[in-house]
This record gives C-alpha cells, structure tokens and sequence, in this order.
C-alpha cells in the first residue's frame, strides 16, 4: 500500500466474507454497539487512514477507532521505534503487585514502560502542576478513579456536579455522571447526590447572549454560581467533592463551549475550592491540536482523565488529592500492560518529533474550510479544533443516510449527539488524504441531498 497513491474502493458491502464473519461472532457476543457492519481485516494492508476489510475494501478511516488510535494504522515511525526494543514475553504483568523494569537507568531504560509513560504523562500536565498517576484498563476506570479520590481527599463530602449531554464511561460509578443518551443508563442504579446543569451550545457566547440555560438572563448569573449560593442555591459547596467536565463533550455532540463558560466554571471552582476534574478520554494527547482539550481554556484541572490515545486509562492528580492509605486504590492488572505502555510512551515521544500537534491544528483548519466551501445546504455548523471535527445535519435521518452514503464511497465517519457526524483524521493525516476524505464526504452530502428531493410518487404527465 503506498499512502502517497492509494484510495479509497469499494465493492460491495458487506461483502460475502464480511457477512459471515459477522454473523460467525454474533453467535458468541452480546448485543452492543457495532457502528458498521465492517469487518477489519488485521492481516491485510492498513496505512495512516487506510485500512482492508475482509472482503478487500479498502476504507479511508476519519474515525481513528473514536480517537483510541491517534497515528492511525501502522504508523512508520511508531514502528520502528517500537520495533528496536526487545519486547519481553508475556507484556502483561500484575502491575500493582510489583513494580518492574524495562532496563537501566530508570529515567531512561532500554525500553520505554509503565513508570516512562508516567513521568511523559505529568510531564504534559505539569503546567497544572499535576505530579502523580493511577494507571488503569479504560477510561471509565480511569474516572471511577478520578470520583473516588475526590469524594476521599473531600473529607467526607458526597455531592458531585457533572453536565447536560455530558458523557463518562459504562461502569456505574461513570454511568451515574453521564447525561447524553438514556440508553446509557435507563434502569441501572446510581451514586447519589449528583446533581446536572447546562453544557454551553454556543462556543462564541456571553453572559448576555446565553440561551442554554448555563447564564440566567435576569441577572447573567450561572445556574452552577446559583446551585452553590449561600441564599439562593440548594448544594452546600462544603458537601461539594468535585465537578466533572468534558473540555468539549464527545458523545454529547462536539460542543466546543465559550469562553465566558469556561471563565464561569473556573471562578465557581476557584471561589469554593471545589476540585476540578477534567475528562479528557476524547480530547487528551492531541486531538485538539494541543496536548490536553483544557489547553484551549481558561479552567485549570485538578484531575485529568486520560484513554484511548493513552492505550490505557490514567487518572493524572497532585499527590496531596491521592490517599495517602495502601490500598485505598489499587487494581490487579491496573497499569501492568507493557506493550500498551510502551505504545503509548512511544507515541507521545513521536507526537512531539514530528510536530503533529502542529499538522493537527493545519489539517484541521483545512478540513473545515473545504467543507465550508462546498456551501451544502442540509448541513451547518461546521466546528472544530485540530482534528477533532463536527458538523451538523438538519435531522437524524439525514446524518444516518450520509454516514451509509460516506461509506459505500470507502470513508468512515461517526455520527454523535442527535445529528451531528464527527470526523476524527489520524494526527499525522497528510493534505491530501483531508482532501480526499472532504471530497467524498460532500459528494456523499450532495447525493443524499439529491435523493431527499425527489418527489415521493412517480406520476407521468402528458
């Protein structure tokens, strides 16, 4: 396969390889979620944005796996630097049961691992001045983590605030914060005491102009600020262990907030000395074209959750917020995954040499233009920041119809929210890949265009 020529076929799809394998693991699993009926060939080709199904498509991925896999397929330099290490058999160790070595000195071993991915992670974060990690599976651990240090360093205090269309992971602790689809968590039992107020919609409001609900309009004060009034709110910010957010909501809709809410919600922490946690499972390593979404904003975390990009689930605090208690938080397997470690060091170190923070911000910029240009009629809202992209479609069925269209052309996008397709490119996405995906993807937009206006009978007049 070579980058600079390939592009996207398609045949049929499914094919008849794809069908069965399909229906060869329905068999065996439970019902979850599948965006496609897309099966990923892990033998054949697959380079940067491109991969092989089973049946010999070749697909231009603008999803990066919902971002778990930040430098795409195959990725030349993460290769070859992953590579020259001698990797040890098994990868997997009981990670909080010893600590173990991947060579000498510590600081700089043969093979980058579990405590290197930790010193690159507050490294990234030392400008919040976060100084310790909890290495975990996924991020839905990663936040049960990030909720249980705060509830324990709150001495006591047991109310939680997280936000509309806000979306944490599956585990129950996770589930009882999330406000974006009922799906998530209809019927399943909850933490208590977690109470919810509007995510900004509009990333350019003020105070004044708000119609989100976030700013009251009588006297442009927050529902957060009123919530925790002495006189006014209803939550003692004493009880207060925390607040959760996400620096732009993921599964809520890509909704990028303002400035003035972002200012809101730091002098609201900042008043009442309520921790901050920041989940950054979608946003963090790059994605917004800089390391962490809460670069882009004026609120300083006191918690950040990281995955996907970080191959594992990494709650990133100050030690002073961790217990200071053996045992309080532990995990079996917890951060005893060292390929996963390693990978992730590694692409950290490979995100920096090859400045992709930069091409995240360019290609990103470039994407939304030319879908700007196209000047399509049934979408509107085009928003970004580095490659994490949104846009909007004027009802469900219509994201729906385009994301098939998308696909039968060979790209792969995502819908989010209730009508809006993200597009999440590799970091390393070259200018003409950007412009081969936005080519399909208008193409895709104009032709369901097309078909929505055709009359619904076939009436022949003379």
């Amino acid at each position: 396969m070579d980058r600079d020529t390939v592009e996207p076929q398609v045949d049929s799809f499914p094919g008849e390889k794809g069908e069965r394998w399909i229906g060869y693991h329905r068999q065996f699993a439970a019902p979850s979620t599948a965006a496609y009926e897309f099966v990923w060939d892990v033998t054949e080709e697959a380079l940067g944005p491109f991969c092989t199904d089973v049946d010999g498509n070749v697909l231009l991925d603008f999803t990066s796996h919902i971002a778990a896999a930040p430098l795409g397929y195959n990725n030349p330099v993460l290769e070859e630097k992953i590579d020259e290490f001698d990797l040890p058999t098994p990868t997997k160790i009981a990670g909080q049961s010893f600590y173990s070595s991947t060579g000498w000195p510590p600081e700089s071993p043969d093979i980058p691992g579990i405590p290197q991915l930790m010193d690159r992670l507050t490294d990234l974060t030392s400008d919040y001045g976060l100084d310790t990690v909890f290495l975990s599976n996924t991020g839905a651990e990663a936040v049960e983590n990030a909720i249980k240090i705060c509830y324990d360093h709150g001495s006591g205090a047991r109310q939680g605030i997280t936000f509309k269309g806000g979306f944490h992971g599956r585990t129950l602790g996770a589930l009882s914060l999330n406000r974006s689809k009922s799906v998530h968590r209809r019927g399943f039992p909850e933490i208590s005491g977690i109470h919810d107020v509007p995510y900004c919609k509009d990333r350019g409001c003020t105070p004044t102009t708000c119609d989100c609900g976030f700013f009251q309009s009588e006297d442009d004060m927050s529902l957060l600020r009123e919530m925790l009034d002495s006189k006014r709110g209803y939550v003692d910010p004493a009880d207060l262990a925390y607040i959760i957010v996400e620096p732009v909501q993921g599964e809520g809709g890509y909704r990028f907030p303002s400035d003035a809410f972002a200012e809101e919600l730091h002098a609201v922490c900042e008043k009442h000395n309520i921790l901050l946690i920041v989940d950054e499972i979608q946003t963090g390593l790059g994605r917004t074209g800089e390391w962490w979404g809460s670069d882009h904003y004026p609120f300083e975390p006191d918690v950040i959750t990281s995955a996907k990009a970080s191959q594992v689930g990494a709650t990133i605090s100050r030690r002073e917020v961790f217990p200071e208690e053996k045992a309080r938080i532990s995990s079996t397997w917890g951060g005893g995954d060292v390929l996963a470690a390693l990978q992730a060091a590694v692409t950290i170190d490979v995100i920096e040499e090859e400045s992709l923070l930069r091409n995240a911000r360019d290609r990103g910029e470039q994407l939304k233009d030319q879908l700007r240009e196209a000047d399509l009629d049934s979408i509107e809202n085009i928003r970004g920041k580095g490659l994490m992209v949104a846009l909007d479609f004027e009802s469900k069925a219509a994201l729906e119809q385009t994301i098939r269209a998308a696909l039968d052309r060979g790209l792969l996008t995502l819908g989010c929210g209730q009508r809006s397709m993200r597009l999440l490119p590799p970091l390393d996405v070259t200018e003409r890949e950007i412009e081969l995906g936005a080519n399909l993807l208008v193409d895709a937009i104009e032709d369901t265009e097309a078909k929505r206006d055709l009359p619904t009978d076939s009436t022949t007049t003379t």
